[in-house]
């Protein structure tokens, strides 16, 4: 695909994922399963301290805080997406399209993007990625037509 500002040919767009799974990091069940193990096996004759315990819960409170943490940033990142994607719709924008020649037309609607697909303006008729939009200004009388060049 052309890249946006520089018309050539760039790597596939990667999209970032609610929840990412890695073998090498530890979760809250597997942290509450080690905290349960070493209750089980302490030495009754050394019981384990307090404050240590303390300190034990706390971490784990924080692995659970931050995980809803990560959950509500990637949900307040969609609306925020599909909030600025809505404000295109009834703007002038200018794209740069498939041979890098830069066009000019007015956003008649967006569709939101879902799963692996960008979100993708229709600008007179024609559907843009929403990536490939460089300009985005309020029409002006005059400029309600579109002035695109040659494709």
């Amino acid at each position: 695909m052309p890249d946006a500002v520089s018309g050539a040919a760039s790597a596939p767009t990667t999209y970032a994922t609610q929840q990412l799974d890695r073998g090498d990091q530890m979760g809250k069940d597997t942290f509450l399963k080690l905290l349960v193990a070493q209750m089980r096996y302490q030495d009754p004759s050394k019981p384990v301290d307090s404050s240590q315990m303390i300190a034990q819960t706390a971490t784990f409170t924080q692995v659970e805080k931050l995980e809803q943490i990560a959950k509500s940033s990637a949900t307040a990142l969609v609306l925020q997406e599909h909030a600025a994607a809505g404000a295109m719709v009834g703007r002038q924008v200018t794209y740069t399209d498939t041979n890098g020649v830069p066009v000019t037309g007015l956003v008649s609607s967006v569709r939101l993007a879902s799963g692996n697909s960008e979100a993708v303006a229709v600008v007179d008729g024609k559907e843009v990625q929403v990536g490939r939009i460089t300009t985005l200004s309020t029409p002006t009388p005059s400029s309600g037509t579109s002035s695109s060049a040659a494709s």
